[in-house]
């Protein structure tokens, strides 16, 4: 079929010209399926991104029913326990030694600013009092108390925001169908279900946790990757995240580059760039606020024969590291079946935060700084002050690539002792008395001109 041309002449007046830019526009639009308005954060929204860039480090918590099993999170999955063997197990759990209080001062103690806590994980079961499923604590358990609300209300209390993970894989909803890589037909649930009927219940729960526990700072999502390409409606559940308490934050470990309607960015076990999992192939590092997130040992649920407790020392530097990537630090601690977390992990974060307490100002607040990271360490920025945290050196001399700005002066973090450098152009050179070099952090203050 051949194509006629048609003459296209632009009129000769103002209100013509705008008309016909209008038409064009529109006709482009259609023609080359141009997409819907991208994402615009609101006002309070773009504030608590700021503030999260801020806050550097909170507090992971991964707690539900499987706790009394002892054997992690994904036990239902790993061990193959049908539904109804596993649905046996909420009449055991009973918290009576949860304590929402002693939970918040210990995060506020360890230096943390935030809570992240499993409102329901992948095995399906609320730890609230869920108006849409009796799938719940409230009416599962003999302890029958909504463990989130009284978090929330500690939280608000105590000025410590608070996040909800929120699986939207489910290894327990009939409806959530086809099935994906995990939860598979030795669970007995039907061969069938109504996908649309199961975001439909998923949206209700969330309805749910953004309106009935005050402010929340955000939620934390996890599960896509169970089947990736899957119509998750993501549009419509973001924008009723946002409808419902703008201000809050979504992100999602779904391992790749951020969606529209995202507010910050995570990387699971690693730090922004890296990808010694293997979770982060098909993940780039994008603009958003950053996140890392690591567990305290090995498991994130209670896992009781595991006993790879992270040092003080290992911990501090991952903090460290995730700064200088300009990413905050979410540790994750999974408490007992009896609502008390190991004593062992509170010591270590007792220890994070004693050195938080001296050192924090060159963590809080600050970005990446103007080197990007080495073997030796990572530099973190806030203002016109530059904090060089050497890790990894023993030597009594370190030179780092110059960074373009000249420096004014330069001293040691812990005790203000000057420290002597020369700039040229092989870099930077800093002198710094063997005596004077800390195992865990040495750090160096560097004002620019």
């Amino acid at each position: 079929m051949k194509t006629r041309r048609i003459p296209f002449i632009l009129p000769t007046t103002t209100l013509g010209r705008k008309l016909c830019a209008c038409l064009l526009l529109g006709f482009l639009s259609t023609a080359i399926h141009l997409p819907a308005q991208s994402y615009q954060p609101t006002p309070e929204n773009q504030k608590n991104r700021e503030w999260f860039q801020d806050a550097k480090f909170g507090l992971f918590i991964h707690w539900g029913v499987y706790s009394v099993l002892g054997d992690g999170e994904w036990v239902m999955n790993q061990q193959q326990i049908p539904l109804k063997a596993y649905e046996k197990i909420p009449a055991f759990f009973n918290p009576t030694e949860f304590d929402a209080k002693a939970w918040v001062q210990m995060a506020k103690a360890a230096g943390m600013k935030y809570i992240t806590i499993t409102s329901k994980h992948h095995d399906g079961f609320a730890m609230w009092d869920s108006k849409v499923s009796d799938y719940n604590i409230v009416k599962r358990t003999p302890y029958g108390k909504d463990v989130l609300k009284m978090l929330a209300d500690e939280c608000h209390k105590e000025g410590i925001k608070l996040f909800f993970y929120h699986s939207q894989l489910d290894w327990h909803h009939p409806d959530y169908f086809p099935r994906g890589n995990t939860g598979g037909s030795w669970t007995g649930r039907p061969e069938n279900g109504d996908m649309n009927k199961y975001l439909d219940y998923m949206d209700a729960q969330l309805s749910e946790l953004l309106t009935g526990y005050g402010e929340i700072a955000g939620i934390w999502f996890d599960g896509m990757w169970d089947k990736k390409d899957a119509d998750w409606r993501l549009q419509k559940t973001y924008g009723l995240i946002h409808k419902l308490q703008p201000g809050a934050l979504v992100g999602s470990n779904h391992h790749r580059t951020p969606y529209d309607g995202e507010d910050f960015q995570m990387f699971e076990k690693d730090l922004p760039g890296h990808n010694t999992t293997g979770f982060s192939a098909e993940q780039t590092v994008g603009a958003l606020p950053k996140e890392t997130c690591e567990t305290i040992n090995n498991a994130w649920g209670f896992n009781l024969k595991d006993d790879q407790h992270k040092s003080k020392k290992e911990l501090v530097q991952y903090l460290v590291k995730a700064a200088g990537y300009g990413a905050n630090f979410l540790l994750n601690v999974g408490p007992m079946p009896n609502g008390k977390i190991q004593p062992e992990h509170i010591a270590s974060l007792q220890g994070v935060g004693q050195w938080l307490s001296v050192n924090g100002e060159t963590v809080y607040g600050t970005r990446g700084g103007p080197l990007t990271a080495r073997d030796w360490g990572v530099t973190t920025q806030k203002g016109n002050k530059v904090y060089i945290h050497i890790l990894d050196w023993f030597d009594e001399s370190i030179t780092i690539p110059a960074w373009g700005k000249k420096i004014k002066s330069a001293k040691l973090f812990s005790d203000k002792t000057p420290v002597k450098f020369l700039e040229n152009e092989y870099g930077i050179t800093f002198r710094i008395p063997k005596a004077k070099l800390d195992d865990v952090d040495t750090i160096i203050e560097v004002e620019l001109k």
